[in-house]
This record gives C-alpha cells, sequence and structure tokens, in this order.
C-alpha cells in the first residue's frame, strides 16, 4: 500500500470513528480549517494533505501524527537517543511532552518527504531549504 493511501485511510477510520458516532467531512473541515470537498479528497488519496494539515489533524483526533504513518520495526536505541533520554529526564513534564510532539513531528515530516511529493514552485527554480 502506498504511503498517500495508508494516510487516506487513517483520516477515513479516524473521522467514522471519532467520538464512537463519527464527525462529519464538514465539522472535521470547520476545526481544522478547510473545506469539506478537501477533506473528501484527503479521504480518497485525492489530495495530499501537507504535513501541518496532518499536525492540525492529529490535534483535532488527539493521536501521535505517527498514527499516519505506517508503523516501523523498532530498531536499538542509538546513542544519540540514548544522550536525549539522559537530558530529557531532567526536564519538567510539560517540557517532556513538548519535546515528544516535537520529535513526533520531525519524524512524520521525515516519512511525508520520502514520499516524494512534488514541491510548490517551478521546475529548475532553486528554493531556499525549509
Amino acid at each position: 500500500m502506498e504511503l498517500i493511501e495508508h494516510i487516506a485511510m487513517r483520516i477515513r477510520d479516524l473521522r467514522q470513528g471519532y467520538g464512537g458516532e463519527g464527525v462529519s467531512q464538514e465539522a472535521l473541515a470547520k476545526a481544522v480549517g478547510t473545506t469539506a470537498n478537501t477533506i473528501s479528497r484527503w479521504e480518497t488519496g485525492t489530495y495530499k494533505p501537507s504535513i501541518e494539515d496532518l499536525e492540525k489533524l492529529a490535534k483535532f483526533f488527539a493521536v501521535s501524527i505517527l498514527s499516519f504513518f505506517p508503523q516501523e520495526e523498532e530498531h536499538q536505541v542509538s546513542d544519540q537517543v540514548k544522550a536525549l533520554l539522559r537530558a530529557a529526564k531532567q526536564l519538567k513534564p510539560q517540557d517532556i511532552d513538548e519535546l515528544r510532539r516535537y520529535a513526533e513531528f520531525r519524524k512524520a515530516r521525515s516519512l511525508y518527504d520520502q514520499g516524494k511529493r512534488p514541491r510548490a514552485g517551478r521546475k529548475g527554480t532553486p528554493r531556499d531549504p525549509v
């Protein structure tokens, strides 16, 4: 299954299962600042939601942004991650939560960018790095 198909299916499943009864495309669109037509096209894979759109959806559904992506096999923890965990032990709970959300956002952005979605702008025009 392609990445965009997985994301589309996940959006549809979250919307239909929201609160046990589901939420309409119109209500979801209003909550995340888009149109019902766009929600429909995300759910069919016609449109590709941006990483920022996925972040808004994750906040609305109270899920990790990583839940929109296929699960990866767990890898051994690197020395860099171990160092990050040691540093995080001394943070306040709200800072740890913020760090977790940031790490999830960065990972999601990386996974999304690997999907080789086209970038805005003209071909051959240099762009500033994001």
